[in-house]
């Protein structure tokens, strides 16, 4: 199904999910497929209306019938695209190569805003962050609905992120661990802050200290030389000579 959703229709129906209260976004967008069918696109959610989302998500008991009606109505604006820009989502910088000399790519497990408060495996986004020891730029947000449809739905989420170094949750299991590392991102836990899990840029902060004078891990990632293991490069250096 990762072909059959873009990313904005996906972001639509996590947003409209999370509206509605506790529902799961795989049982809505379920729901939404059957009463719309494959591909799920942006055109498609714009038809919804208020009644036919009662009646699909009452239909299968999906929602309790006492969901107020200005909740739902809600949720039928974020199907369509509306007030999207202003549900919670940080703004985007404009990005090109080059712009950032000495950066990284790093993405973060997000629910909400710029917190850093999701799991690898169930985060609704990864905010995508370019780092250098000057600036922190969020680049890009990316919804993971589309990837949770997929075969192997740890891969899709690590290939969501493939360009980025190093990518930052609250919790990771050891499967998901070993996808991640093999498709060359570096997952970092950070400790868990509550039911906020932190600001993101907090930890991007530290990250930034620690590019002035890397440690080995990051150094690789870098593509540099740790300053830690520049004594002891030179020492092997000066004996084979």
């Amino acid at each position: 199904m990762a072909q059959s959703i873009s990313r904005e229709a996906a972001l639509r129906v996590a947003l409209a999910a999370r509206e509605l209260g506790s529902l799961p976004v795989r049982k809505l967008i379920s729901a939404l497929v059957e009463r719309l069918e494959l591909p799920l696109t942006e055109a498609k959610l714009a038809t919804v209306t208020v009644a036919d989302l009662q009646l699909l998500l009452q239909g299968d008991d999906v929602v309790e019938s006492e969901v107020p009606r200005e909740q739902l109505k809600q949720a039928v604006r974020l199907l369509w695209g509306e007030g999207i820009a202003n549900h919670d989502l940080p703004p985007v910088a404009h990005y090109a190569d080059g712009d950032m000399p000495g950066s990284i790519r790093v993405a973060c497990a997000s629910n909400r805003e710029q917190l850093l408060d999701g799991h690898f495996g169930s985060c609704e986004r990864f905010l995508v962050y370019q780092v250098s020891p000057v600036e922190v730029r969020l680049i890009d947000v990316r919804p993971t609905l589309a990837a949770d449809h997929a075969e192997d739905r740890n891969v899709a989420r690590a290939a969501l992120i493939h360009d980025c170094q190093i990518v930052y949750v609250q919790s990771i299991g050891g499967p998901a661990t070993a996808k991640v590392v093999r498709a060359g991102i570096h997952p970092v836990k950070v400790a868990n802050r509550g039911d906020s899990g932190g600001e993101a840029l907090q930890a991007l902060a530290q990250l930034q200290q620690a590019l002035h004078h890397p440690p080995p891990w990051l150094a690789r990632i870098m593509g540099v030389e740790a300053g830690s293991l520049a004594p002891f490069a030179a020492a092997l250096a000066a004996g084979e000579a």
